[in-house]
C-alpha cells in the first residue's frame, strides 16, 4: 500500500528540516519549514512511477515551493525510474524523484528544483492553515477510503472528550478549544445537542465517535502557543 511509503519519505524530509504531516489538503505528504517565509514541500506517493503520479505533481505545483514524487523502485531495475525519458520529464518540470527500497531506504533519483513559482496563493494559504492547525501528525500519507483526521475533526473530538462526562457551557469548553462555539453550533457530525442556551451535551453518535477515535480524543489544548 502507498501508506507503507509514508514513514520513509517523512523521515527523509524531516532530516532536511521540515515539519511533516500526511494527507493535508488532499496531498499525501506536506512538509513546512520554520523559516520566514515558510517553504512548503509536497510529495505524492505511488507504488510505482507512472503518468498519474506526474499529473498529481503538476497539480500540487500550484501550491508548493518544492514538489517530489516517490515510489518503490523495481527490484529488477525495469521500472519507470530506469527510463531516462521519465527522469528528464521530472527535471524539466522541476520535480524531484525519490526511490523507496523494500527495506525503506530512500534514494534521490532526481533532485528537486526550487523555488517553484506560486500560481495559486489562496489554495496555498488553505493548505498552510490546515497544516498549522493540526495537532501532531494524525493522518498517514497515502490513505484512501477512510475518514481523515483533519484539524476540524481534531477540535470536534476535543469538544466531545470534554462533554463525555456531561453537559457543559460553551465558555468552559472554549477554554480548551477556542473555536468550540462554531463547532458546537455547526454540529457537522451530529455529535452534539443543545441542552439549553449556551449549554451543550454529547449525543450517542458523539460517544461512538470517541470510541472510534479514542487515540486522538484526549482533548488536547488547541490554543496557539505563545
Amino acid at each position: 500500500m502507498e501508506t507503507s511509503l509514508y514513514l520513509p519519505v517523512k523521515g527523509f524530509l524531516e532530516k532536511a528540516g521540515y515539519t511533516v504531516k500526511g494527507e493535508v489538503g488532499g496531498c499525501d505528504v506536506v512538509g513546512v519549514s520554520e523559516g520566514d517565509p515558510s517553504v512548503v514541500v509536497i510529495c505524492e506517493l505511488k507504488l510505482s512511477f507512472n503518468l498519474e503520479l506526474i499529473l498529481q505533481a503538476v497539480d500540487r505545483a500550484a501550491v508548493a515551493d518544492e514538489v517530489w514524487i516517490a515510489a518503490r523502485v523495481s527490484a529488477k531495475g525495469k521500472g519507470r525510474e530506469a527510463d531516462r525519458r521519465y527522469r528528464d520529464l521530472c527535471r524539466r518540470l522541476g520535480f524531484g524523484m525519490l526511490g523507496i527500497a523494500d527495506n525503506g531506504a530512500v534514494s534521490v533519483i532526481v533532485g528537486s528544483v526550487t523555488p517553484m513559482p506560486r500560481t495559486n496563493p489562496k489554495r496555498r494559504s488553505r493548505l498552510m492553515r490546515e497544516h498549522q492547525k493540526r495537532k501532531g501528525d494524525p493522518a498517514v500519507g497515502g490513505s484512501t477510503r477512510t475518514p481523515l483526521m483533519t484539524a476540524y475533526r481534531q477540535q470536534a473530538l476535543g469538544c466531545a472528550s470534554l462533554l463525555a462526562s456531561g453537559p457543559l457551557k460553551v465558555r468552559d469548553i472554549r477554554a480548551t478549544v477556542p473555536e468550540a462555539a462554531k463547532i458546537l453550533q455547526g454540529n457537522v457530525y451530529g455529535w452534539f445537542e443543545r441542552v439549553e442556551r449556551g449549554v451543550y451535551g454529547l449525543t450517542a453518535a458523539g460517544h461512538d465517535a470517541l470510541e472510534r477515535w479514542q487515540q486522538t480524543a484526549a482533548a488536547p489544548s488547541f490554543k496557539p502557543s505563545a
